[in-house]
């Protein structure tokens, strides 16, 4: 059996709409999109299939409803505009599902709610109590008073977030194109599209961006990170156009339609998903080449001998990224000693920290259990 073959076995999906699909620039919510988006989702529903839906439109349905021609520069009146965008917004979609007989929740999210630990399992058990109760949940980053301190950034990686915390089957992606193409297609008439990706290479990523702007092409640089984090968690995703109706269920139906993403066998425990796409690193670890062998070739962890420098200012138990002296990140991981703290015993072997420092916490620096490969 294929890959895409497994989908129609899927039983939790989250589905991300962007906003150019749901509304129209100077008109808000297009009634007749939603009409239908709402029918295709609950065509999944009547399968017995859990659905969550990530819906951007808030801030184009608030500037049609306060008559601006342009969007907001500034953040107060983006947050404005979101504010009463959202509930215009989810009225046309509670209108769309009432049809069905489905009752939906608004539930708003910033990255603050992701990062924090106990925020970030609090919004899980309000997911799962939402579908245990057969309630679809739409959600949206809370523009209203997300400042870029607690902003996830774009709804692609924010539903790539949600698939990972409450453990979806599946990630669909809906857009204005119908996969990821080898070029831009509305300038090259030779892009074909790709089928299959097997993992986010670097090659993979260069087709994100137009080779001769470096511009980002149809909003892909953000699918791909999506992507990333969605392979890491053993979560396949598909991009499929979301113009074309009964989409969903051609996906689900194993059809070969858009970009399939495959997963990664060894999917990572929900608490290295956190730590590894969930929380911002607070510093960032330079290690040697010796000590980078150790862990990703050995599952070692990681010792202050082989740390070669520290940067930004961080607590114990802060998450950090790792690098090499190139700059590249390669990993993340809880710190078990502060920065200060590991800028006094970077280099020294461990029997040595409790000289440096007059004390001593652990012998590693991360262990292997609180780190992640990237």
């Amino acid at each position: 059996m294929g890959a895409r073959d497994a989908l129609s076995s899927v039983r939790r999906v989250v589905v991300k709409v962007g906003s150019g699909l749901v509304t129209a620039p100077g008109q808000g919510p297009i009634e007749a999109q939603i009409a239908w988006l709402a029918a295709d989702l609950a065509s999944l529903v009547r399968e017995g299939r859990e659905v969550v839906l990530v819906s951007s439109g808030a801030i184009a349905t608030g500037m049609a409803r306060l008559g601006l021609a342009a969007r907001p520069r500034s953040i107060p009146e983006k947050q404005a505009a979101a504010a009463v965008g959202q509930s215009a917004l989810m009225w046309h979609y509670e209108q769309a599902f009432t049809r069905y007989g489905i009752a939906v929740g608004q539930v708003l999210l910033t990255g603050q709610d992701i990062s924090d630990r106990s925020r970030y399992l609090n919004a899980r058990n309000t997911l799962l109590a939402l579908l245990a109760f057969r309630v679809l949940p739409i959600i949206n980053e809370n523009d209203t008073v997300a400042v870029d301190e607690i902003k996830v950034g774009d709804n692609d990686n924010l539903a790539a977030l949600v698939a990972q915390l409450i453990d979806a089957d599946l990630l669909i992606l809906l857009t204005d194109v119908d996969g990821l193409y080898t070029g831009d297609p509305r300038r090259d008439p030779t892009a074909r599209r790709i089928e299959t990706v097997e993992a986010v290479t670097e090659d993979i990523q260069r087709l994100a961006f137009d080779q001769a702007t470096e511009v980002s092409v149809g909003g892909m640089h953000t699918k791909l990170e999506a992507a990333q984090k969605a392979n890491a968690s053993g979560i396949p995703m598909v991009i499929a156009s979301g113009q074309d109706q009964g989409m969903l269920t051609r996906v689900l139906g194993g059809e070969v339609v858009g970009t399939y993403f495959r997963p990664r066998e060894d999917r990572l425990t929900a608490r290295k998903r956190w730590i590894g796409f969930a929380v911002p690193p607070q510093g960032r670890v330079v290690v040697d080449e010796g000590a980078k062998r150790a862990l990703t070739d050995r599952g070692k962890s990681l010792l202050p001998s082989g740390v070669v420098d520290v940067t930004g200012d961080f607590a114990a138990g802060a998450v950090v990224a790792l690098t090499e002296g190139d700059g590249q990140e390669f990993a993340r991981g809880l710190a078990n000693y502060d920065a200060a703290e590991l800028r006094r015993i970077r280099g020294v072997k461990s029997g040595e920290i409790e000289e440096r420092l007059g004390y001593k916490g652990c012998d590693e620096v991360i262990h292997r259990d609180n780190l992640v490969l990237l």
